[in-house]
């Protein structure tokens, strides 16, 4: 494709890189080729100049020369072979060299003479910079089409308790978030072994990475990273939080972490008010699904999970992998990093169609009035930015978003106070909240799976409603884990009745 001198204006890209004229030392210019072959491939162009963007151009006497130089010079000097397409062309009346390098398929590309590991390059933003450990790893996995969690985890030894664990934790996961838990199959072995979760080995059934995963086992004991912060920077924390254990317990901790810290208002119809998150919650549990499913595992890093002033931002360690862009994302595209993770979650019920996450987060946003999330990186990680609006109060019409949490939670304290729970005025809660009260109003506790069976419910809106009536006061947390019972006030210090001892 040819360019335009429109092209030139925006600078140095991850797949654009100029040169005012063939530099001395090749390796100035040739360590670029095996960066874009290593990623979504691109063109260096000689005879313009990288700060000013000025068409300097080649001479034409020594154009065809030049031309044979670069290409020779790249092929010579680079493993596995480049080669790349030269072509001149004219920009503001001047020519210039065109060196267009293709994405390549059987990565990692290196500098020969280097070798594998100080020869390998990767373009980040508009600079070609050395890849480091776990990126080559990354690389080589996509060199040779495998799957890093479909990978036998050798420090990992497992018993037959251990996989029937691992089975019953997928299976719970998996009724919590179905429609109708009764319909749901239990994850058996041989389902592990045919998603990848378990691989045979030498004749003996052995724990791959996806394993060690889904099980939060060491060596691959991720964690998930949580600030709030003042501003819109780092600079100065209010909370931070870091929690451990299996994907699917983080993505939990997480959202709840994230709903605990930004603005929850409510929507007038008539009347009748409706809580509001500020940003859509199931579009926040999206972004932390896919952040922790599509991530690469072979960088240690953690997800990161940061509320600013003005934003939530949510950090996925490693490069997109090989065909995916950003672009393609928004798109629907979905490109697999993690093969069997992937589909385990897609059996929990956190991924409903493959692809289909980022479209449905971007309408969820647009629906809720936000500006369109901002998407960053995908070089060395992936950044998404969804930006806050600024508190207002409603419409006059009574119809607007209410911003100030703290103002609602204090009026609805008062009026819990003032009508002693049961006398409380209808509009104020929804119909699930109602039924809650009245089933802590027949016996003196309950818990989240006393609410799933009375409400007929998903183990994740059994959770969302006990939380919200907690916010508000009306009900107590007693106990943690998987011990926690729910009362009104007042209760812990009533003595039980007849019925209930």
């Amino acid at each position: 494709m040819a360019m335009h001198i429109e092209d030139l204006q925006s600078g140095e890209s991850k797949n654009l890189e100029f040169k005012i004229a063939v530099p001395a030392r090749s390796i100035n210019y040739t360590k670029t080729a095996p960066a874009f072959a290593n990623g979504q491939g691109g063109r260096i162009l000689f005879g313009i100049e990288d700060k000013t963007l000025r068409v300097a151009g080649i001479p034409d006497s020594t154009v065809f020369s030049v031309m044979d130089s670069i290409s020779n010079a790249i092929a010579d000097s680079c493993e596995l072979l480049i080669i790349p397409d030269i072509a001149m062309q004219t920009l503001d009346g001047k020519t210039v060299i065109v060196a267009t390098i293709m994405p390549g398929p059987q990565r990692p590309y290196y500098i020969k003479s280097l070798g594998r590991d100080q020869g390998t390059f990767v373009r980040v933003s508009g600079t070609t910079r050395l890849a480091d450990a776990p990126t080559i790893k990354e690389l080589m996995f996509e060199g040779s089409n495998r799957s890093f969690d479909k990978e036998p985890c050798l420090d990992l030894s497992i018993t037959e308790y251990d996989i029937t664990a691992l089975c019953a934790s997928l299976t719970d996961a998996a009724r919590s978030n179905a429609d109708d838990p009764e319909k749901v199959r239990p994850v058996t072995l041989q389902q592990l072994r045919s998603w990848g979760v378990l691989a045979e080995r030498h004749g003996v059934l052995v724990a791959t990475n996806a394993y060690a995963i889904l099980s939060g086992s060491e060596p691959l004991n991720f964690a998930v990273q949580c600030g709030v912060f003042k501003g819109d920077t780092k600079a100065i924390f209010v909370d931070r939080r870091t929690f451990t254990g299996s994907p699917q317990e983080l993505i939990e901790q997480a959202y709840q972490y994230v709903l605990r810290n930004i603005h929850l208002g409510a929507r007038f119809q008539g009347v009748y008010r409706k809580d509001v998150y500020e940003i859509p919650p199931d579009a926040i549990r999206e972004l932390i699904v896919n952040a922790l499913v599509h991530r690469s595992y072979i960088d240690h890093s953690s997800v990161q999970v940061a509320i600013y002033d003005n934003r939530l931002e949510i950090t996925s360690p490693g490069r997109l992998p090989l065909g995916q862009t950003i672009e393609k994302m928004k798109q629907g595209y979905s490109k697999i990093r993690n093969e069997a993770l992937a589909t385990a979650f897609e059996y929990m019920g956190f991924i409903e169609h493959w692809g289909s996450g980022i479209p449905r987060i971007l309408t969820q946003v647009q629906d809720a009035g936000l500006a369109t999330p901002e998407f960053l990186g995908g070089d060395t990680e992936l950044r998404i930015n969804i930006y806050r609006q600024p508190e207002q109060g409603g419409d006059e019409d009574g119809a607007g978003l209410v911003r100030d949490a703290d103002e609602k939670f204090a009026t609805s304290a008062r009026e819990v106070r003032d009508s002693e729970n049961d006398a409380i005025k209808p509009q104020l809660l929804t119909d699930q909240q109602r039924a809650v009260i009245d089933l802590l109003h027949r016996q003196s506790h309950i818990s989240t799976s006393d609410v799933i069976r009375s409400l007929g419910t998903r183990r994740r809106r059994a959770q969302d409603v006990l939380r919200e009536l907690f916010e508000l006061g009306l009900i107590q947390r007693v106990g943690a884990g998987p011990n926690t019972r729910y009362v009104l006030p007042g209760a812990l210090g009533k003595k039980p009745t007849d019925d209930e001892r």
